[in-house]
């Protein structure tokens, strides 16, 4: 009955609100403060930092929240950052950025690359590049910070913006769950992300409905056998050839034990055994990536290649206490499946804002975003991430007819186009929040 009138009072308050700010306004608006934005893009992209090491991006996105009046908790799951704004009475919006980069080195000779070198951690010296364009990511966070707060008379709720590290080894939205981000804070009522997309225009955006991104397993198995000489095969058992028929027989899993309907990848993308041309070792590591989007092939793909394992294993006559064993990474991680109220949205603000034509959808793919974490906690959210696209559109269809490769995510030649890719993406983004904030429809739906 507390939530039914704390409902009808949300209600009759969003009621009484003016219509959102007019797209033109927000443009110019952006045209003002892209400058900084600009600068800082260019800052965070020299100075990128790898996961669970985000000391000075994190006290970055902090500075910038606090200096736009947010209230601000820093130290959360790790590096992660909250800002907190208590706008009257609505929903509660959380809208998340991730903010580290990768250990590779960039290539793309521009102006502004990244030469920083940093300690992996595996203990290693690499370089390290925002190469997946959470640097763009960031920027657009903070832009539509600055957005929500000059707008704010347009708009009534709370926002809660989450500054996030460590997504590329999926452990950063884990962490600051765990730490008692929806505990310490207020709770959302919707989560909103963005993702960069290299294969889509500067100025458009990217939607869809429903999956959106796969489930991430990571997952190890260890292969032994009986050491030999090379040339005396014969006396032991070879685990470096019962690796060689496990990978094949894995490839079976996806095509004879998952329906052809459900998407799933088994990719061995590591393996390790023997130290010299004539000794037959005694073990084979193996790292496996696993993808899918339901918890039951999650689980037929983790139990297939458990059940592959031992039978080759015993069929090679190796005795029980030299079965292979196995280690999954945790947390995995979950599925990205949008919300379809949501979603629809969202789509319909971008359409009126950008322009349909600038509006397109996009396909599922079966790479993995732990963003997903944030709609699976004790009392589950509507969530939902599109695509921003970041590439020159005369690259993108020259590649298109000659056959160019175009670089990617995690390429060492991605180079996003900053401007029209962080313009558009603090517009989507902001009117987006607003009118999520000010949806009476979807506060009734939640």
């Amino acid at each position: 009955m507390k939530k039914f009138f704390s409902t009808i009072l949300v209600l009759m308050t969003l009621s009484l609100l003016s219509p959102t700010i007019h797209s033109q306004t927000i443009d110019k608006f952006i045209d003002t403060i892209y400058p900084s934005l600009d600068a800082l893009y260019k800052h965070l992209h020299q100075n990128p930092e790898l996961s669970l090491q985000e000391k000075e991006t994190s006290a970055r996105m902090a500075q910038e929240l606090r200096a736009l009046g947010y209230e601000v908790t820093e130290g959360i799951g790790g590096y992660g950052v909250v800002g907190v704004f208590k706008n009257g009475v609505g929903p509660t919006l959380l809208i998340r950025t991730d903010m580290d980069a990768l250990p590779m080195e960039e290539k793309t000779g521009l102006p502004y690359a990244s030469t920083k070198k940093a300690i992996g951690n595996d203990g290693k010296e690499t370089f390290v590049t925002h190469s997946c364009g959470h640097d763009i990511h960031m920027s657009v966070f903070v832009g539509t910070a600055k957005t929500m707060m000059e707008y704010r008379g347009s708009w009534r709720g709370t926002l809660l913006l989450v500054a996030q590290p460590a997504e590329e080894n999926g452990m950063g939205a884990w962490n600051m769950l765990n730490d008692g981000l929806y505990e310490r804070f207020p709770h959302p009522d919707f989560a909103i992300a963005l993702h960069d997309d290299p294969f889509l225009p500067a100025g458009k955006v990217g939607h869809k409905i429903g999956a959106l991104m796969a489930g991430v397993d990571m997952m190890n198995v260890t292969v032994y056998g009986e050491g030999a000489h090379g040339a005396a095969p014969h006396t032991g058992i070879d685990p470096i050839v019962l690796s060689a028929q496990m990978i094949q027989a894995y490839q079976t899993i996806v095509s004879r034990r998952i329906a052809p309907t459900d998407p799933a990848v088994v990719t061995v993308g590591s393996i390790h055994g023997g130290t010299i041309h004539n000794i037959i070792p005694d073990k084979v590591d193996m790292q496996l990536t696993l993808r899918s989007y339901s918890p039951s092939v999650r689980e037929e793909m983790i139990s297939s290649v458990k059940r592959i394992s031992e039978n080759i294993a015993r069929s090679a006559g190796l005795s029980e206490d030299k079965m292979p064993k196995y280690w999954i990474r945790e947390p995995h991680t979950p599925a990205l499946i949008n919300d379809v109220k949501l979603t629809n949205q969202m789509i319909e603000v971008f359409k009126n804002s950008l322009g349909e034509e600038n509006v397109v959808e996009v396909q599922a793919q079966m790479i993995g975003e732990d963003f997903s974490r944030y709609g699976l906690a004790d009392r589950k959210i509507p969530i939902s991430m599109f695509y921003l696209g970041a590439n020159n559109s005369t690259f993108l269809e020259k590649a298109t007819k000659e056959g160019l490769e175009i670089p990617g995510l995690h390429s060492p030649y991605f180079a996003p186009i900053p401007e029209p890719t962080i313009k558009t993406g603090v517009k989507a983004m902001s009117l987006a929040a607003m009118n999520i904030l000010n949806n009476l429809e979807l506060m009734k739906g939640n």
